[in-house]
């Protein structure tokens, strides 16, 4: 990426150092401080104009390129994600609403946004219609001047401390289970927005129940067109699912297992070495189709399929990386406090990776898309 690229880099690496305690393993643990981390470091990236770094001046950025933008979302995920939950404004909702917005919903939701100052949760799967989104039922029904959301998404990141949803609903029904749906922007606030979480394995605060009941919304909630919803979330999922750069944190933990396990390296089978030299070549083909799809969406031609490969290369790197990993903390002891925080990111990397082929579309729905894609160039 250039000179430029890494004199960002090397400034994203001591602010991080500077302002991000040793052994943070993300904003989304059991204990609050963490969370407290995350949006004082936000604030710091805001106030250096790196946080939204690629956005035009007019909405916050600094008009800076995808591929600097794409430095930043590098930095932050090898380093687990110390924005917080700040990429998914930074990274979808803000750009969806700076191209389907209004100027109202431009000037009410983009300055918090750049600023650090609110969190977004996504309003999609439900039930019985994840990997189908398509096919959900929340729906807006008609009511004077607006509509009454009633429904339930469920996996729903972020939803208990998150001040607004990226809503999908259906307003009407057509030919097509994919015609008729709608964005809202609504504010979980909103009375009738009821929030249940779901302990699971990556910690409190990730996934969520979220039922609607009667929920109000108006026409200066919609964004985008009536009924164009689904169009708008092919465009969002196409950023979302390139938006994570998971092949960084692989990498990074993969570089440093020689480095903290020592002279035990060398003792490690010859065929477990080899396979960790296999997930650094991995890292690298992840890589190479992050900047293949930010290419595309730089000259706006992405297609669903072009983030569907990264995803499914991506997502079992994960997976394989996380196996390779614990094998080496398993059969090697890492020793002193860096060796005792090494493995503790070891074992938060095995844990997101279990959802990794799940989350963001499932990896045979990204298979689906790749197939499509494919057969109908041919």
């Amino acid at each position: 990426m250039g000179t430029a690229a890494d004199s960002l880099r090397s400034e994203l690496r001591t602010l991080v150092a500077e302002h991000v305690p040793p052994g943070f393993l993300g904003a989304f643990t059991d204990d609050p401080a963490d969370l407290a981390t995350a949006q004082r470091f936000a604030a710091i990236l805001a106030e250096r104009g790196l946080l939204c770094l690629a956005w035009p001046e007019e909405f916050g950025g600094r008009g800076a390129s995808a591929w600097e933008q794409t430095v930043v979302r590098e930095e932050m995920w090898a380093h687990h994600e110390p924005r917080g939950a700040q990429y998914m404004g930074v990274n979808w909702v803000g750009p969806t609403i700076m191209r389907h917005g209004t100027p109202e919903q431009r000037r009410v939701h983009l300055p918090p946004i750049a600023r650090g100052e609110v969190i977004w949760c996504q309003g999609f799967s439900e039930p019985d219609s994840g990997s189908d989104l398509a096919s959900l039922r929340t729906a807006a029904k008609p009511d004077g001047d607006g509509w009454l959301v009633s429904g339930q998404k469920i996996w729903t990141s972020y939803a208990t401390m998150a001040q607004w949803c990226f809503l999908l609903a259906r307003t009407s029904r057509g030919e097509k289970k994919q015609q008729g749906l709608t964005i809202f922007l609504v504010p979980m606030s909103a009375p009738g927005i009821e929030v249940r979480p779901i302990r699971c394995l990556m910690g409190p605060h990730h996934l969520n129940e979220v039922f609607f009941d009667d929920v109000r919304v108006t026409e200066a909630d919609v964004l985008g067109e009536v009924g164009d919803g689904w169009r708008v979330v092919q465009e969002v999922l196409a950023y979302e699912r390139v938006g994570i750069a998971r092949y960084a944190r692989c990498e990074r933990l993969l570089q440093r297992a020689p480095r903290v396990l020592g002279d035990q390296w060398e003792e490690l089978p010859a065929e477990l070495r080899g396979r960790w030299a296999r997930m650094l070549t991995h890292c690298r083909r992840a890589r190479l189709l992050a900047y293949r799809v930010v290419a595309l969406q730089s000259q706006g031609s992405v297609r669903p399929g072009d983030a569907a490969s990264y995803r499914i290369a991506v997502t079992t790197l994960d997976q394989d990386s996380a196996e390779v990993l614990m094998e080496i903390i398993g059969l090697a002891e890492p020793a002193g406090t860096e060796g005792r925080r090494f493995r503790a990111e070891v074992e938060d990397h095995l844990r997101y990776s279990h959802a990794s082929t799940v989350a963001s579309g499932s990896i045979e729905m990204q298979r689906i898309l790749l197939a499509r894609q494919l057969l109908a160039a041919s």
